[in-house]
């Protein structure tokens, strides 16, 4: 390689540690938070209430979304549970775009990269996302498929912890290992696809030039062709980039972000942030669940509810005079300062000490009573895990190569 391309690889590698640092605090923020809910909020109890496709079960699948975990996976799983509970499939559903789209971590890494009034337009447009997707399955609802997918879930799904007393859970040590537990097996589960996306997003803001993003997303061709053509293409177009980059809902909004500051236009922005649940192995994991036709489905549901909502922001936005403007500048939110994200890491790196330091107490206290604490992680041999060293491969290189280069001049 010539210098120059070696320099042009460095700073890609230095863009995506820079989205990594940039939003490490959130991260463990939110997961913390994310833990104590986990494990202070009895589920059993709720599933009671979503067994009808009404609007009362699919309020309540919202907040329980809302309040749950943002892993795209965990999500499906938590979905699939629910179902073996007796919960309508207009609720699973409306549970799965709320625990990707709604919960506090992912808006905190909105904030941070994209700015308030993406923020405002992530909550609302989840919102109305869930609103329409129900409508959708409602009227379109294939009863004998949903019969026999749910008679294959209620055959393999696992149980669902039994119903417990939270404030007696709350005062107890116990308790709060479960916390640390919960913490370290969410993490487990999410930084892999948080390595690849933000991996990606990194490269992507480096090396894929304006012009690409110009050409797919119609930028170019503002005042030749109407706005709402426009908007339409990007709304459409959007989901199939987010499963092109086969990234989950935490690992998309630095690349969601990228492609804000190439020009594409809101409705493109949205319709991305909200397609993460489209992904392929997403896809594969509802086919694994539910069966082909079920999963193509849901995907087909959320293709029409993801356009339908991002079209819609993007006008309620556009009259009200909202519409988000520009983008915040990659390099300057890549930048290594003793700000405050400096001192939010460092308090960070103490929670999440703390986080293992319960873990390790609860295993303790499992294995003395005679249990057997069972890694569920993806085995090391496993394909997933040997991208995941590859890209961390690619990002120790390019470090190297920043190091030695300096970056581009």
């Amino acid at each position: 390689m010539t210098h120059s391309v070696w320099a042009w690889y460095g700073e890609a590698a230095k863009t995506a540690v820079g989205f990594f640092w940039k939003s490490g605090w959130a991260f463990v923020l939110g997961y913390t938070i994310s833990a104590m809910i986990q494990s202070f909020v009895p589920k059993a109890r709720l599933t009671q209430y979503m067994g009808r496709p009404d609007a009362q079960s699919v309020g309540l699948s919202t907040i329980f979304g809302a309040a749950s975990s943002s892993c795209s996976f965990a999500a499906l799983a938590a979905a699939r549970s629910l179902v073996a509970k007796g919960a309508h499939f207009v609720s699973a559903v409306a549970f799965m775009f709320a625990s990707t789209n709604l919960v506090i971590e992912l808006g905190i890494l909105i904030l941070i990269f994209l700015g308030p009034q993406y923020l405002a337009a992530e909550i609302v447009g989840g919102l109305v996302l869930i609103a329409i997707s129900s409508l959708l399955i409602r009227w379109t609802y294939p009863t004998d498929w949903i019969d026999a997918a749910r008679e294959k879930v209620e055959r393999e799904a696992p149980e669902m912890e039994a119903d417990f007393d939270w404030t007696d859970r709350i005062r107890s040590r116990m308790g709060w290992h479960m916390v640390g537990t919960s913490f370290v097996e969410e993490w487990k589960m999410v930084w892999e696809e948080i390595l690849i996306g933000f991996t990606v997003a990194g490269f992507v803001a480096v090396l894929v030039p304006q012009s690409f993003w110009e050409a797919l997303f119609l930028t170019n061709f503002q005042g030749q062709l109407p706005a709402w053509v426009i908007a339409l293409e990007n709304a459409v177009v959007a989901p199939f980039v987010a499963a092109a980059t086969f990234i989950g809902s935490m690992g998309n909004i630095p690349l969601a972000t990228v492609l804000a500051s190439n020009g594409v236009l809101f409705a493109g922005i949205m319709g991305f942030i909200y397609s993460d649940l489209m992904v392929p192995p997403l896809v594969a994991a509802n086919a694994e669940y539910y069966g082909w036709r079920v999963a193509l489905y849901i995907a087909g549901i959320m293709f029409v509810s993801i356009v339908a909502t991002a079209l819609l922001l993007d006008g309620a936005f556009a009259l009200a005079g909202w519409t988000p403007q520009g983008a915040r500048e990659i390099a300057s939110l890549t930048q290594f300062r003793i700000d405050y994200t400096f001192w939010m890491n460092v308090v960070s790196v103490g929670v999440v000490g703390g986080q293992m330091y319960l873990r390790r107490q609860h295993r303790r206290m499992h294995e003395e009573g005679g249990g057997h604490d069972h890694d569920h992680g993806a085995e090391g041999t496993s394909p997933k895990r040997m991208v995941v060293y590859a890209f961390v491969a690619v990002l120790v290189v390019g470090l190297v190569a920043f190091a030695v280069t300096g970056g581009p001049a």
